[in-house]
């Protein structure tokens, strides 16, 4: 489908999926669940101005395109799966469907993600102090100086 014959919406809904890294084949099967609109992958890439596709956007669309990306960037509060309790809930809700399947080794692996999920195994947090806030200890690596054989020499 050309350019032209988007509407304002769809044209819309394309810059800003694309600003949310949705892959062209994501946006084509969005759009054509969300407004019935068959479009193709080449078309969409159009949208994107970090595309060579999308080089000759218009203004408004990369404007678009750069405050969306920008906030989708920022606000990692919003998307709900970054939050430690509700990736524990659904950590919860698959242990017990497997439990109740019968499937022990999915149940155990599931609790060991979510004991780890728990025990900040994945987060970057590092320990920068010893206990009670006081510096850590330098470890001191021994020199051994070894005396070299002389091979018979004098």
């Amino acid at each position: 489908m050309a350019k032209g014959k988007l509407s304002e919406e769809v044209k819309t809904f394309l810059v800003q999926s694309l600003a949310c890294f949705d892959t062209p084949s994501i946006v084509v099967e969005a759009v054509r669940k969300e407004y019935g609109e068959t479009i193709t992958r080449q078309s969409v890439e159009g949208y994107d101005p970090t595309k060579k596709a999308g080089s000759n956007l218009a203004e408004r669309w990369k404007l678009l395109f750069e405050e969306t990306r920008k906030t989708f960037l920022e606000d990692t509060a919003a998307i709900a799966i970054s939050h430690r309790a509700v990736r524990l809930r659904a950590l919860q809700r698959m242990a017990d469907k497997a439990e109740t399947q019968g499937n022990m080794v999915l149940a155990a692996s599931l609790m060991k993600q979510a004991a780890e999920e728990v025990g900040n195994a994945y987060t970057n947090r590092r320990e920068l102090t010893g206990k009670d806030g006081k510096d850590l200890p330098v470890p001191v690596s021994p020199v051994t100086i070894f005396q070299l054989p002389d091979n018979g020499r004098s």
